[in-house]
Parts: C-alpha cells; structure tokens; sequence
C-alpha cells in the first residue's frame, strides 16, 4: 500500500513539473513571437543603431540684429575634413592633398591618415571654398562634413555687449551666453553603416538628420547710433592720449539701450589674439609687452579683461556728476527753500585738516544753488554736503539704487557706497562731489539721469526687442516697463531745471543754442596720485522740453568732462536727432 502511494506521488511530481515546463515553453514561444513579430521594426531599428555611426552636423545659430534688421552676428558655412583608414586606397594622394589644402605637416597628415580608427578627424572650420577643392579630388577615403562657424560681419563693433562664440559654437560672453538657449539650435546627424570592427562600409551610403536652426535675436541697439560713438570714442582716445572710454545711449521713455561701446573694443572674428601691450616700468616709461612671452595664467587674464564690458562692470568715482545726486538730496531736505541758497566761493574750502578746492582753482564768487550746480562749485558743494543728514542721504542714496542689482536682466557690478551716522565731516566733504568713496558704473549713472528725463520714473533698460524662430515668426517680444520712481515730479522737475542751467550758463555751454535744447552734468574725477590726472565725465538728454536719448560718457585720463566728455555727446546728440529714427 505504501509502495502504491509513493509511485502515485511520484507521477503526480513529475505531471506538476511536466506541466510548468510546457507552460514555462509557450510563454516563451509566445515572448518570441511577439518580439519577431510585433516588435520587428522595433529591433530592427536598434540593430541598425548597434551598426551606425554619429557624425553630428551643427546647427546655424540663431542671428543678431539691430533694432533694424541689420545683422551683426551671422553664420558662415565651413567644413570639417575628416579620414578613414580603411576606405583610403591610395594614402600617399590623400596626404599630399592634406599638406597642400590645409596647410599642416606632412608629418601630421600621415599621423592622421595611418591611424586605424573608425574616423579621424583631420581638421574642422575649414573655409567652404578649401572644403569644395578637397571634394573635387575624389579621394577615398575623405570625408567633407559642412556646418557653421558664428561670423560678425562689422568686425568689433559692440564686441562687449554681443560676445562671441567657442570652437563648438557656443556662447562665452555677451548676449552670445545669455541667450545661449534661443540661439543655439538643435544639431543634426550623419549616420554611416559600421561592420563590425566600427569601420564604415564604404558601399552602405548614409542617412542624415538635417539640424535645426536657432532662433534669430532682435536688439535694441542702433548700428548707426553703436558705429558711430564708437568712431567718436575712437578719436577721443587717440587724440587725447585717453585709456578707454565708455558710452551708453539710451531712450529714457522705454529703457530701450541704443549704444553700448565700450572702447577700445576687440575683433569678435579673432577674440583670443591680445593687442600690443604696454606697462609702465619703475623709471616711469612705458615698455612693449610681446604677448607670446606671457604664461597662460597671464594671457587668461589680459583675454578676460579685453573681453570686459566696462560700462556695466567697472565703478569709477563719478566726479562732479555726482552733484546730481547731492542736489537731490539737498531739494529733499529743503524742498521750499532750497532756491535760497547762497555761499560765497573763494576757490577752496577748509573743515579741520581737510581742504577742498574748486578744480583748476576756480573762484565762483557768489553763487545761489542753481549757479553752484552750474558752474560745478566744489567748495559749495561741499559746503551743502557738510549740511545733509547723513541717515536720509543714505536712504536717498538706496533709492537711487545704490548696494544693490540693477533691474537688468545681464550681469553688472553693483555701484556700492555707503552713507549713515558714522560717515565722518572729511569723508562728506569728498562725497558730496563725487570723490573718494564714490563709486558708480556707467550704466547706474545713465539710468538716474534716465529716471530724471522721464519726470522720475525708471523704465528698466533692456537690450533684446523680440525673438525669431526660423519660420519668421516672433516667439517672444519684450515690452517696456517701468521699474518705479526714483524721485517725484517735483524733485524731478527741480533737478531738470539745475541740468538745463549746466547747458545754458555753466560747465556744458558747447551744448548751448544748438537746433535743439539738451540737459546735462559735466564731471572731472580725479584718480591716482599725480595731480591734475581726471576721467571726463558727462551724463544729460535731449532735447530737454521732450527727452528722446540719454548719454553718458566716462574718458579715462582725459581731463575735464567740459572740455571733452560734452563735444562726444553733442555729435551723438546731433546723429540721433537730426537723422529719421526708424
């Protein structure tokens, strides 16, 4: 009895284990005929991905242009030439073509060639010219891939603000990096068949996948109004022997930025070769700097601060254009009788051991508060500033939108300067006229002169009108819009008064009885520690009654902002309000 059950046992195992087999054997069988049948195309398309190369081909970058359509940053087709070993037939050809086409070593094109590799790379930006001579040779063996190199058509103009591109095409600086995403595109592909060593098969042809082009940028920037300031900079600083100058234009009724040069600007087309350089030797003179004799640590750092945007990155004492931002703060404590207002200027003022003197030793004589702005009175000015309550000028001084971001969407330097209770007597007296502690950027001062044109309200600066994508149809557009008010109607109005003075009767007469009225502030900045050494400075609009552009400028090493900063912006003046504005 008990051998029965066990063999009954036993035959039931093996059924049960029977059983899952044949279960385990259809669910394979139909795994297999769903993978073969369903999912065919499926496999089939990874097999060939498994057998596939990927030559990636770059995609046009989106285009820059100015506020009219012009391009200032395009692309220019090139070529990459590219080898492959084992579909070369005749070697010595190949690299005979190497040397003369492309201009390398015999030694190099040899390496190239006789290396056993899927593909080797030989040389990419080829100019398309070089790259169509290379294909009428018909040599096997030799690829020519087309795709994109970024080119700028004017060369340096507005090299800082527009930045320029890498080796792979993408943005380093400027609006190239900032808006690196709009403009880059989407790259395509070239897929060759592979045996399976990964060597092309030189019969199995090729599929492409075409790239995607970036989308085009539309700017603020006039290339008129950019081209020529640039021109005027340029002569600025040859025939005054300055070191650099900064000019920012900008439309105060919508923030709109119409030039940005920063001079001396640099060749967008070869960004990485220094100019001559010089430096100043112990014995006072200046000696030639080979740039091929600098380390790389060095040759980084002269690159990184060619590439500078100075008048969004450097803060400078602002001078006697300051006094503007003095004068607020006077109107504000004294706003009923601040017209009342007298000191007698004798060309220097002293508090302790701290003197202050008029520039050029200048004496005013009698002067109220208008004809202290006008003439730029030093010594009154300091004289008011010894008068301010400190804590509101500090607040007076946050408002203006000092130690803290701009409302700007590209990097700047924040223009720091602190003043509160502890600020002592000295350091007031240098405040109050823009020396010593001060430190504003160019952009800063043109946006509070901008705030001032437009009756105290600020709309925030802005350098991109709209975006393209490559159908034409614009994606984005950027309207203006204000960042608040800096100051009341009536302040604003007060201190348009003391700015129309400056013109009519003070430091920026060269702007007087023109065919249009202009406004303004002259500043001379002392730096160093030879006497008499001054950057120029001017910020106004025009035309006063209806202000259309705000300018300012900053000249380093020039002198006094009167005699050099003014006659830059009326010419700029004259361009932007004689011609028709699109």
């Amino acid at each position: 009895m008990a051998d029965q059950q066990n063999r009954f046992f036993h035959r039931k195992k093996i059924m049960t284990i029977f059983f899952i087999c044949a279960l385990v054997l259809i669910g394979l069988f139909m795994r297999l005929l769903y993978l073969m049948v369903w999912r065919a195309d499926y496999y089939e398309e990874a097999a060939t991905r498994l057998h596939e190369r990927e030559r990636s081909i770059k995609a046009a970058r989106g285009r820059i242009l100015d506020r009219n359509g012009v391009v200032l940053a395009d692309n220019k087709t090139v070529c990459t030439v590219s080898v492959i070993h084992n579909q070369i037939t005749e070697p010595e050809k190949v690299i005979a073509m190497l040397v003369k086409e492309l201009g390398i070593s015999e030694t190099e094109a040899r390496k190239r060639v006789e290396k056993y590799s899927s593909m080797e790379r030989v040389k990419s930006n080829v100019d398309k010219s070089i790259g169509d001579r290379i294909r009428e040779y018909d040599l096997a063996g030799v690829k020519v891939d087309e795709d994109y190199k970024r080119y700028y058509p004017y060369g340096d103009l507005a090299s800082k603000v527009l930045g320029f591109t890498g080796g792979d095409n993408q943005g380093i600086i400027g609006l190239e990096v900032i808006y690196e995403e709009t403009l880059q595109g989407e790259p395509g592909m070239i897929l060759t068949v592979t045996d399976a060593k990964g060597i092309e098969v030189d019969t199995a042809g090729e599929r492409r996948v075409e790239p995607v082009p970036g989308w085009d940028l539309r700017i603020s920037i006039d290339r008129n109004i950019q081209e020529y300031a640039t021109q005027l900079a340029e002569q600025a600083c040859a025939t005054k022997e300055a070191d650099s100058v900064y000019i920012i234009a900008m439309d105060p009724r919508n923030g709109e930025i119409l030039a940005m040069v920063n001079y001396p600007e640099f060749d967008l087309n070869d960004p990485y070769t220094l100019p001559e350089l010089t430096e100043w030797k112990e014995d006072g003179s200046i000696a030639v700097v080979d740039p091929s004799t600098l380390t790389a640590e060095q040759k980084q750092e002269k690159l990184n601060a060619m590439w500078r945007n100075g008048c969004i990155n450097d803060t400078y004492e602002p001078g006697s254009t300051f006094k503007i931002i003095t004068s607020l703060e006077y109107i504000r404590e004294h706003p009923d009788t601040y017209q009342n207002y007298r000191y007698q200027c004798v060309g220097s003022i002293k508090w302790g051991e701290d003197r202050i003197q008029c520039y050029h030793g200048s004496v005013h004589g009698s002067v109220d508060f208008t004809r202290s702005f006008a003439k730029s009175c030093n010594t009154s000015y300091a004289n008011i500033g010894l008068s301010l309550d400190r804590k509101e000028f500090g607040d007076t001084l946050n408002q203006l939108l000092f130690n803290q971001k701009l409302p700007v969407t590209f990097q700047h330097s924040v223009s720091n300067l602190v003043v509160d209770e502890n600020t002592s007597d000295a350091d007031m007296m240098q405040i109050s006229i823009g020396q010593g502690a001060a430190g504003i950027t160019p952009l800063q001062l043109n946006m509070i002169t901008c705030a001032i044109a437009n009756n105290g309200r600020l709309m925030k600066p802005y350098l991109v009108d709209s975006v393209k994508n490559s159908a034409g149809s614009i994606t984005r557009e950027f309207k203006p819009s204000a960042y608040g008010d800096l100051m009341t109607e009536t302040e604003a109005a007060a201190m348009q008064a003391l700015m129309e003075a400056v013109v009519t009767e003070g430091t920026a007469s060269r702007l007087k009885d023109l065919s249009y009225t202009a406004a303004g502030k002259t500043g001379s900045a002392e730096y160093g520690t030879v006497k008499g050494e001054s950057h120029a400075w001017f910020t106004g609009y025009a035309p006063a009654e209806n202000p259309q552009v705000c300018v300012t400028i900053i000249i380093e090493g020039a002198g006094a902002g009167g005699d050099y900063a003014v006659p830059i912006a009326k010419r700029i003046f004259d361009a932007y309000l004689t011609e028709p504005q699109s």
